[in-house]
Formats: C-alpha cells, sequence, structure tokens
C-alpha cells in the first residue's frame, strides 16, 4: 500500500510498477489513435477504437461516467478529444477531422486497481507553421519537466521552467487547468501547475521518491484565457479562439531522478 506524505500518496515500488502496467496501456491507446488519426476520420472513432484496445486489456476507461458539478451530464466516453481550439474535455462525437486540425487526445485507465493519463496533440495531415511550432513547444515543456524532476526538486522551480519554455515562444500556458497527483485514483494531491505564481506559493511542494505525478502543459498559440466552448459545460477553449497544445505523462518520482510510466517500457 501507499503511505501518506502529508496528503500526498507516496508509492511503493511495486505500486509504481502496477501503474506501468496501466501506463503501457494508455501508450497503446495513443500509439494506435496517432495512426488512424487523419482527414475524414471522426472523433468518435477514434473513441470507439479507445475503448476496444481498453476493454480487450482487461481495463477500465478512467473517464467515461466521470461526474463534473459545473456539468450537464456525465462524460460520456473513453477519450478527450479536443480540436484546434479546443484546450480539454472536448468529447467526441460525429465531427470529422479536416486536414490542417490539431486534435488533442487525453487518456486514462484503470488496471488491476492503478491509474495512468496521458495526452498527445496530432497533426491532422499538413498543418501550418505556428501550429507545428505550437506542438513542439508544448511537446518540449513536458520534456522539460522530465528533465527536471529528481527529489529535494521544489515543484515551483519545475513549473518555471515549463513556464518559461513557452512563454519564450510568446505562447501562453493555461492557468486553470494543471496536472495532478495520481495512483489508486485519477485525481490525488498535489496539484501540479504548469507554471509558477508567487501568490500559489503555498501549495508549493518538494518531489520525493515514491510521488507520481500526472504532468500536462496545456499551451496556447494566443493568450491563456479560456471558457467553456458550449452548455454541456464539458470542452473547454481558448476566449480569443487561438489553437492549444497539450502532452502529458505519467511519471513516478524515483531515488536517481524520475520514471515515465507512460511511454510504453
Amino acid at each position: 500500500m501507499g503511505v501518506a506524505a502529508g496528503k500526498v500518496v507516496v508509492k511503493s515500488p511495486r505500486e509504481v510498477e502496477l501503474m506501468r502496467d496501466a501506463g503501457r496501456v494508455v501508450c497503446r491507446v495513443l500509439d494506435a489513435l496517432g495512426e488512424m488519426i487523419r482527414p475524414g476520420v471522426t472523433t468518435a472513432a477514434l473513441d470507439a477504437e479507445a475503448a476496444r484496445i481498453i476493454r480487450e486489456a482487461g481495463a477500465t476507461a478512467l473517464f467515461l461516467g466521470v461526474r463534473n458539478p459545473q456539468a450537464r451530464f456525465p462524460f460520456p466516453a473513453s477519450i478527450c478529444s479536443s480540436v484546434n481550439d479546443e484546450v480539454v474535455h472536448g468529447i467526441p462525437g460525429p465531427r470529422e477531422l479536416r486536414e490542417g486540425d490539431i486534435v488533442s487526445v487525453d487518456c486514462g485507465v484503470r488496471l488491476k486497481g492503478y491509474c495512468g493519463d496521458a495526452a498527445r496533440t496530432y497533426a491532422v495531415g499538413p498543418i501550418s507553421a505556428l501550429d507545428q511550432q505550437l506542438l513542439d513547444v508544448t511537446r518540449a515543456c513536458l520534456t522539460v519537466a522530465v528533465e527536471q524532476m529528481r527529489p529535494g526538486v521544489r515543484w515551483s522551480a519545475v513549473a518555471r521552467q515549463i513556464q518559461d519554455c513557452a512563454e519564450r515562444a510568446e505562447f501562453g500556458v493555461v492557468r486553470e487547468f494543471v496536472g495532478h497527483g495520481i495512483g489508486r485514483e485519477m485525481h490525488e494531491d498535489p496539484k501540479v501547475p504548469n507554471y509558477d505564481d508567487r501568490r500559489h506559493r503555498r501549495d508549493d511542494f518538494e518531489l520525493v521518491p515514491g510521488m507520481t505525478l500526472a504532468v500536462e502543459p496545456m499551451v496556447t498559440a494566443g493568450r491563456p484565457a479560456v471558457e467553456f466552448k458550449d452548455s454541456a459545460r464539458w470542452t473547454v477553449a481558448t476566449k480569443d479562439g487561438s489553437n492549444a497544445a497539450h502532452f502529458e505523462h505519467t511519471i513516478a518520482v524515483t531515488p536517481s531522478g524520475n520514471s515515465v510510466l507512460t511511454d510504453g517500457r
């Protein structure tokens, strides 16, 4: 069993490996959907394939049926599919992807009682130079986090590096949605922001071995402000209509650094 360090549940090596098993299923889903994504494919078709892979792996989809007090109904799909200006929590449906779109796919599963969660943003055919830069920078923000995470480092120092990576490219970092602890539950303490704000330093924390975090930079090509896109109050989009990208890994802090649990290894 994991043990609590304050509110944060520190995982045993065995639990970390069980989370890696869940992470492998997530990686399998994201790899398969990346092969499917092309003009004309619907986001519902992506969700159906994800559901099939998750089911055949003996896992369950973390997102399906999740309730949000702000939303009109429980989340109705196995993945989130967020297109262009949509940042997170897009609901799969009949929408056909078009050449030049970008689509963020977020997938989480529970396997043998433990969770894995990851996201990638994909190009649908050729995309604009700005959108390619947005994808490259957002992926780099996640890479920066992986490079910086090790015991004894405070999260604010990592978050500052993520923020700097995005803002050097004159992109925005979403404030309203952040990463999170993860383990037996999809959302555990602590909150894991992608920016450093001195006003929130009271929530800062030190990385310790056994800590497992879902780190997920959400970056916008324009201003960082977001809003609900429709009355369902699930899909979150940029206020200014600029495109957004989202990359995420579940990462365990180890005695010597960290280990990514959702990269398929």
